[in-house]
């Protein structure tokens, strides 16, 4: 499977604490800022008037938590971009065999692409749910997964499965700590509904219900925010996972070829430079004689915004380094946080504020 895929470095550059910052002109070469450095009286008085007028601790409503520190300083990642194909069993058989090839390769944390056991399209996806608190025989795909975590002693996000839940559908992802049990499930929240004539066509709301909540798991590399797909497309999630103290934002997508190519790599970047936290995300290979085809293209994204792996459009599987120290350094470099407009804007975060009686 190694054979089928490619990383594309980042051309983006990545700032180290002894580097200056560069300054890009138009028809001249980087050279350093000359900084000078105002008194210490100075530059507290400064700091305070900015965050007096500008109530940078208001942008976030309840406040943002601080960044907790992680249960680990750095570790492997695995994105698995697995074909997707008609026939269940196989597709299951197929992402046992990834998720022991990645682990295999030294990854604590194996992501699956969405959709991964079922062509992707509403007439399959009521054939293919699974009633995942019925497991056993009802939900082989979650059996798998849970099974797998144990035995390896790894931690997966279970990109998504169709999941039957009394007459609802739902497009849902399951994460499993390292002794198998399920951590925590997202159900998408924003259903794909698109309609460029002569181009795509597509509702998932025909079948699916959304869901209601979102999601931060903890686990044993750190706390992470689910997205499935669509979901990356709304900035104000991400923020939300941000301000309640993720590590990692982690997206099982399946863009098709016509928004792939315009918005897939955009979007990632987007929500890790915004949000100065990593992202990865994972696609089922492309198979261009399915009904509904996927761009592939699977990647990690760092907390400024660089592309530190890409996936083709082929099976692969993508094996990086999460290394979170970049977190806080480029957080120092930028600090957001403190430069948020409390007194122009503010995130909402509805569910923390419900559940404090605020």
């Amino acid at each position: 499977m190694r054979s089928g895929f490619a990383i594309r470095p980042s051309s983006a550059p990545l700032l180290t604490a002894d580097q200056p910052l560069l300054r890009r002109s138009r028809g001249t070469i980087n050279r350093p800022i000359r900084a000078t450095t105002p008194s210490p009286c100075l530059r507290l008085t400064t700091a305070l008037a900015v965050r007096s007028d500008f109530q940078p601790d208001e942008a976030r409503v309840p406040a943002a938590l601080q960044l907790p520190v992680p249960p680990v300083s750095n570790f492997k990642i695995a994105l698995c971009q697995l074909l997707v194909t008609p026939d269940k069993e196989r597709n299951i058989a197929r992402a046992r065999k990834a998720i022991e090839e990645a682990a295999g390769r030294g990854a604590q944390l194996v992501l699956l692409p969405e959709i991964w056991n079922s062509p992707y399209s509403n007439d399959n996806f009521p054939v293919y749910a699974e009633d995942i608190e019925g497991v056993g025989d009802a939900a082989p795909s979650f059996s798998m997964l849970s099974e797998a975590a144990r035995s390896l002693q790894i931690t997966i996000i279970g990109g998504s499965i169709p999941e039957r839940s009394g007459d609802r559908l739902y497009n849902t992802c399951c994460v499993f700590g390292t002794d198998g049990k399920l951590l925590g499930k997202h159900r998408k929240i924003h259903l794909f509904d698109i309609d460029i004539p002569g181009e795509i066509s597509f509702k998932e709301s025909n079948t699916l219900t959304a869901g209601k909540d979102a999601t931060i798991v903890d686990t044993d590399v750190g706390h992470i925010g689910i997205g499935i797909c669509h979901d990356i497309r709304f900035p104000e999630l991400a923020m939300l996972y941000a301000a309640r103290g993720a590590h990692l934002l982690c997206y099982p997508g399946a863009f098709n070829i016509t928004t792939g190519s315009l918005l897939w790599e955009l979007m990632q970047r987007a929500r890790a430079a915004d949000n100065q936290l990593f992202v990865a995300t994972c696609s089922p290979a492309r198979d261009t004689g399915a009904c509904y085809i996927a761009w592939g293209h699977s990647t990690l994204v760092g907390p400024i915004g660089e592309v530190i792996a890409m996936a083709d459009h082929e099976e692969a599987i993508i094996v990086e380094e999460v290394n979170y120290s970049l977190t806080e350094l480029r957080r120092s470099h930028l600090p957001l946080e403190q430069q948020r407009r409390g007194d122009l804007y503010r995130l909402v975060d509805v569910h923390r504020l419900n559940s404090r009686g605020l």
